[in-house]
């Protein structure tokens, strides 16, 4: 479990593809303090330690998660957004992140608010998924509050210090960035649409 509260940003340093997988190296702030078969969210999506050596660690993602997660578009150099799990005894900073990727959105448009920065990001309409304002969303791991929310569509505002330290400021206009919904709503809406269907 996570907190969507980004600990450092990690540089993807080499890809290996094995079959239909894919073998990621990245290097980060806290390398040495990582174990084999840990947990830890690159942009949102739970990955586990398989290797480390120097200081660099080496994660796999299954075709499942490439076909869920903006992974596939990863390249050397890319600049991902890391978050270890969370501590029992630590403060829930954020809200309650399980690191499950439901699916992709795009970032349609990004205004700059005189040093804030007000992001749109659309998805498409597949699953019960939805947004209320205020409520929380994760993009690209970031436990982020709706400002404005529409079908499909929703807005989100960033705070100069979100900004400069993930990957945010990175972003354009077209990116796939990674989302999971808040885990609450999801099972609202679920037994929403089981009502409607009987």
């Amino acid at each position: 479990m996570f907190t969507g509260i980004i600990e450092a940003v990690g540089v993807i340093e080499k890809i290996e593809k094995t079959g239909s997988n894919i073998n990621f190296t990245l290097s980060c702030p806290f390398t040495n303090e990582l174990k084999v078969d840990q947990s830890l969210a690159h942009n949102g999506c739970c990955l586990t330690v398989v290797e480390i050596f120097e200081n660099k660690y080496v994660v796999t993602a299954i075709d499942e998660t490439l076909e869920k997660t903006n992974l596939g578009r990863w390249e050397v150099g890319s600049v991902v957004n890391l978050e270890r799990c969370m501590m029992m005894n630590g403060r829930l900073d954020g809200h309650i992140v399980q690191g499950h990727v439901d699916h992709t959105g795009e970032i349609i448009d990004i205004e700059n608010k005189d040093g804030s920065y007000f992001v749109t990001v659309q998805y498409n309409s597949e699953g019960s998924f939805v947004t209320v304002p205020q409520g929380s969303i994760t993009v690209n791991g970031i436990s982020l509050t709706v400002a404005k929310s529409e079908d499909f569509q929703f807005s989100v505002a960033i705070i100069p210090y979100t900004w400069e330290f993930t990957n945010m400021k990175n972003l354009q206009k077209g990116d796939k960035v990674n989302l999971e919904f808040d885990i609450v709503g999801k099972y609202i809406a679920k037994l929403i649409n089981k009502q409607n269907v009987v």
